[in-house]
């Protein structure tokens, strides 16, 4: 807005679009996942298939081929269908799209990076008997950013008890947030949404230098991304690593990490999101990545029916302390999406003391280091408040009544060994660190689940903020009620206090209670090991060192 044009597109160039379709049925999906996770219903985690989800929500075949027909009417190609219906991908010159959607293709130069834009002059419009949601590709002013921090900034001093020189790093985690337990993760798979490479090279020496069995990696590479790591200031890379390295730390049995990378220039966030949701292969996802350009509708959707599906999605909150509000930014100038939708669990971040390197909980404050590094929180500008967030005083933390309160939980964020850049390595901070470590926690609950014979926990929003609402509170989590996510334009907002607040939500996990309210055992299982019986309980320390992952 306000921007003065720097010229115009090359009517030639050619661009990649995704075009986004409704759903149908939207009330009944609502009602749907309603009944999915009311523990009082009959269809309580009777999760759909990709298939059903389709049937009963899915656009129609009649309308896919609509929109179908409308491209290849107006002279684009279409570049990839997608099995749920709900995006049709195409590749059209600047002048058939300024034809064919009624705009003007321009320049502009970025008001916060080093480079210019091109977007339309107008919003584009088509038929409106067209069955067309939303289109992606027609501006790229929002690039994904990775929200890790590198190095602690001057004056910061670290604080880390963990084994890697004060870094916490591999089996650190597991003895601050589940010590004792005998869940690994196995059987379960973790997706991660990714928009740059990783070298494996550096997952490997991770897991070497951690004392850690090599998890399976899985690479899905999207809209053209060729899977090498981008390179410079901008590079993606640190935050891959990380990401994975995380996950296998909390849930080093996993049967594999699915790696789901996107294009950071031909940047189509709803690609790698849909295929994670059509593949369905991955019960818990994780994303430590933002983009500009609000909230969009497909995205939504595809959020949607990863609930409807049973599968968890942790996003990580943002790293530049208090929202500012009124544009639903971050402190930094990011978009905040997806990270205040309703439909994915926000993970703030936490700075954790340990008893010493390997050692117990000891306490946890807010994430905040200061200049605008903390931990994301605030009001959503664009969602309202979903059922499952009513009810709770805001008074003390200042949040709202009416809408979209984020985040929702917590983990660490700072004092982090990360390695990465085929050889590298360094101190990370930031809610990239919490997210895909909520992941791997929901590993372990889903592992646990299916010893149970249960489904997996799908969407745990309405779980957690029932279970925090009552009598188990304490038990469960660890209640941060010490620092702040204050930034350089947000005084007074916002303090950690006693329950739920805008900081790190309800907190991080105290041990294995929690997961065993959310994914409760029907039965003692006993584990047999030359002879003897040896009782499992969830959370006790193994007998005489014996792994169960062994026996």
């Amino acid at each position: 807005r306000g921007q003065q044009s720097a010229g115009r597109l090359p009517p030639g160039r050619r661009l990649e679009l995704a075009i986004g379709l409704p759903l149908h049925n939207l009330e009944a999906l609502t009602n749907s996942l309603q009944h999915l996770y009311d523990p009082a219903d009959a269809k309580f985690r009777d999760f759909l298939s990709p298939e059903q989800f389709v049937e009963q929500f899915g656009p129609t075949v009649d309308d896919y081929q609509a929109v179908i027909a409308f491209a290849n009417a107006a002279g684009f190609t279409v570049t990839g269908t997608h099995p749920n219906r709900v995006l049709l991908n195409v590749s059209a010159t600047v002048a058939d799209i300024e034809r064919v959607f009624h705009v003007r293709m321009a320049l502009y130069p970025h008001p916060r990076e080093a480079r210019s834009f091109y977007s339309p002059d107008t919003d584009p419009s088509v038929d409106v008997s067209l069955p067309i949601l939303d289109i992606s590709g027609m501006s790229d002013f929002g690039r994904p950013h990775p929200m890790n921090l590198k190095a602690k900034p001057q004056g910061v001093q670290p604080n880390g008890t963990g084994s890697a020189g004060g870094n916490f790093i591999g089996t650190d985690f597991r003895a601050a947030y589940v010590p004792g337990t005998w869940l690994r993760g196995s059987n379960q798979v973790v997706g991660l949404l990714q928009f740059d490479g990783f070298y494996a090279s550096d997952i490997a020496a991770y897991e070497a230098q951690a004392g850690l069995t090599n998890v399976p990696l899985q690479t899905v590479l999207l809209d053209g991304f060729s899977g090498t790591p981008t390179t410079g200031a901008n590079s993606g890379n640190a935050e891959v690593s990380l990401d994975i390295e995380m996950v296998i730390s909390m849930a080093p049995g996993l049967a594999k990490i699915i790696v789901y990378e996107g294009n950071p220039i031909n940047f189509h966030p709803n690609d790698p999101l849909n295929r994670m949701a059509t593949d369905n292969a991955a019960r818990q996802l994780s994303s430590s990545w933002v983009w500009s350009g609000g909230p969009n509708q497909t995205t939504d959707q595809i959020l949607q029916q990863f609930a409807a599906q049973g599968q968890s999605f942790f996003q990580a909150s943002g790293d530049g302390d208090a929202y500012t509000g009124a544009q639903a930014l971050d402190q930094v100038g990011q978009q905040t999406t997806p990270a205040d939708s309703p439909y994915v669990t926000s993970v703030g971040g936490t700075t954790l003391t340990t008893s010493g390197p390997g050692g117990a909980w000891s306490s946890e404050t807010v994430w905040n280091w200061g200049n605008n590094q903390g931990s994301g929180g605030g009001v959503s500008a664009y969602y309202s408040i979903p059922a499952w967030q009513t009810n709770l005083s805001m008074t003390a933390n200042l949040g709202s009544q009416t809408m979209r309160n984020i985040p929702d939980v917590a983990l660490t964020a700072d004092n982090v060994q990360v390695l990465y850049g085929s050889g590298s390595s360094g101190t990370f901070g930031g809610t990239s660190c919490a997210a895909p470590l909520w992941a791997g926690f929901a590993a372990l609950i889903n592992q646990q689940a299916a010893l149970a014979g249960q489904p997996p926990i799908g969407f745990i929003n309405p779980a957690i903020y029932a279970l925090a609402k009552g009598s188990n509170y304490s038990a469960t989590f660890h209640d941060i009620t010490t620092g702040n996510n204050i930034g350089t334009n947000t005084p007074g907002n916002y303090y950690a206090v006693a329950g739920y607040d805008l900081c790190t939500g309800w907190g991080t996990p105290a041990g294995t209670k929690l997961i065993d309210a959310l994914a409760p055992l029907l039965f003692v299982p006993v584990i047999k090991y030359n002879g003897y019986s040896l009782i499992a309980e969830s959370g006790a320390p193994s007998n005489a060192g014996i792994d169960p992952g062994e026996t």
